[in-house]
């Protein structure tokens, strides 16, 4: 840096260099407050954009399976491929964004995702959007870890780091409420696609101000990247992920085969690190009870709101028949809650105590499910649309202090590796709620529905695996079946909200009292 400090302490050396980056960082006088705003701003961008895709594309799925007709696994596949190859490759392109520099891979990152993004609007096949989906979450991958660490970097103030992270995570939650109504709006008018190419004019101002406003910044002594250590994480995720996904669609050994196996390779890439003079991630992080408590409640938080998300909109358009605009704004009050108590929960914090404040979030949360199980077994639209406003404020509350908590836990030297944890935590959450919650509708609904003789064997086939399914093979069928075929389907689909408002209400109160006990010291 161009900034020297006369006799540092030793303390005060390391922290220089750590934050030496190539270019430096300048702090100017006078402009240099609102540069690192504008520069906030523009990193704003893409880290809508990565929050935006985890929910747009789950209120797409009913145009998606009545244009390409994908089975229930290809479904829950292109949901949850970019978000599982995401989660895979944080920590890895995080290591890669140390070595070549945050903006350097930020910009790649971006540059890559809107390409493909525009390519996967017109794929003509589940195969082909599978493949673009899981090519958008490697480029996904480089942004995610990039905003947070620069974000750490550009604000050395802690009071101002800490507004900036509660802005960062609000745009999270923004964006969970932006994607169903802007794609709402696109369905309405638009083809699928659309909702693809969202991605374009969303990353063209990032692209345009970051090279300019946000400093670039690399770790002076990164991590070495260990392809062995990549092989390993992303074989475990896939592991675990399809591994839960297999059990709930057909069950029996060989899906259970392959959860083992994912654990396994889980199993394995901690020993790696452990062994590790410089392990690409530091797995000690999560004995500091904390950083793990935080990241729970980042997990958990973001699994119930997708997955609630992945019901909720699928039964608002084919089971209460609304058009997909109408069924954004329909959603938007729950979501908006979300983000306008992640905003009060950094004032809540100011006056309780964040663990308070977090419980008290994920037991709201609970409360949400709760609501389901009591009033909304039946397929209520308004007692739904009520416990997902319940959700929404839960998970406002929970998510945004939990990612201050995980970067002030660590030292300064981990805020990196904390960082990648973190938002690798919430790219979970975003699968598991998908791929949990999501499989347990989809047995539910083969289990109960009844499909009436007369359609083709292919047309009976996806209405079995299927509620958009169901609803495109009554166009087969004389008006009397198909309103047979309409009810049962639609019967089959809510009968699994039962199943799932229960796990989910056990999980988040299994989460809170978890992180009740991790946060008991201060």
């Amino acid at each position: 840096m161009t900034q020297t400090a006369p006799r540092r302490t030793a303390p005060q050396a390391a922290a220089s260099r750590k934050r030496t980056a190539a270019p430096a960082v300048v702090r100017p006088t006078g402009t240099g407050a609102a540069r690192r705003w504008l520069a906030l701003a523009a990193l704003m961008f893409p880290v809508l954009l990565i929050a935006v895709d985890n929910t747009v594309l789950s209120f797409a799925v009913p145009s998606i399976t009545l244009a390409l007709g994908p089975s229930a696994t290809e479904i829950l596949w292109i949901i949850d491929i970019y978000s599982l190859v995401l989660a895979g490759l944080l920590v890895p392109m995080g290591t890669i964004g140390d070595r070549i520099g945050r903006r350097r891979i930020l910009l790649i990152g971006a540059t890559g995702f809107a390409a493909v993004s525009a390519a996967a609007a017109f794929a003509t096949s589940p195969a082909q959007l599978i493949g673009a989906r899981a090519l958008i979450g490697v480029f996904g991958s480089m942004i995610m870890p990039a905003t947070l660490s620069l974000i750490r970097n550009i604000f050395e103030d802690a009071r101002e780091r800490r507004l900036a992270v509660a802005i960062w995570a609000a745009v999270f939650s923004g964006g969970a409420a932006f994607g169903p109504l802007v794609g709402g709006a696109l369905l309405s008018h638009f083809a699928w696609g659309s909702v693809f190419l969202l991605a374009v004019p969303m990353l063209v101002p990032a692209l345009l101000l970051a090279p300019v406003l946000v400093p670039e910044s690399r770790d002076p002594a990164p991590s070495p990247v260990d392809p062995a250590s990549i092989a390993l994480v992303v074989g475990a995720a896939v592991g675990i992920v399809y591994g839960i996904k297999e059990l709930a669609h057909d069950g029996g050994a060989p899906a259970a085969a392959v959860l083992a196996a994912g654990a396994g390779l889980g199993w394995a890439f901690v020993r790696r690190q452990l062994r590790r003079e410089r392990p690409m991630l530091d797995v000690r992080l999560f004995r500091i009870p904390v950083f793990s408590a935080g990241l729970l409640a980042n997990l958990f938080s973001i699994f119930s709101l997708v997955g609630f998300l992945y019901f909720l909109s699928q039964h608002l358009q084919l089971v209460a028949g609304k058009e997909p605009f109408e069924a954004g704004l329909l959603m938007l009050p729950g979501l908006a809650l979300t983000v306008a108590t992640g905003l009060a929960a950094v004032r809540l914090a100011a006056r309780f105590p964040a663990r308070s404040v977090m419980v008290a979030g994920l037991l709201v949360n609970a409360a949400g499910y709760g609501v389901v199980l009591a009033f909304g077994h039946d397929g209520s639209m308004p007692s739904l649309l009520a416990a997902f406003a319940v959700v929404g404020a839960g998970v406002g509350l929970a998510e945004t202090l939990s990612n201050d908590l995980i970067l002030a836990s660590v030292p300064p030297a981990k805020a990196g590796a904390a960082s990648a944890i973190s938002e690798t935590a919430y790219e979970l959450g975003a699968v598991l709620g998908t791929a949990v919650l999501g499989s347990i509708l989809g047995a539910a609904y083969r289990l109960r529905v009844e499909v009436p003789s007369g359609l083709p064997a292919e047309a009976a086939d996806r209405a079995r695996e299927t509620l958009g399914g169901a609803v495109e093979a009554a166009h087969l069928l004389p008006a009397d079946a198909a309103a047979e075929l309409l009810a049962s389907a639609h019967q089959a689909f809510d009968s699994g909200v039962v199943y799932t408002a229960a796990i989910g209400a056990t999980l988040m109160a299994g989460a809170a009292v978890v992180v009740l006990r991790g946060l008991r010291r201060p």
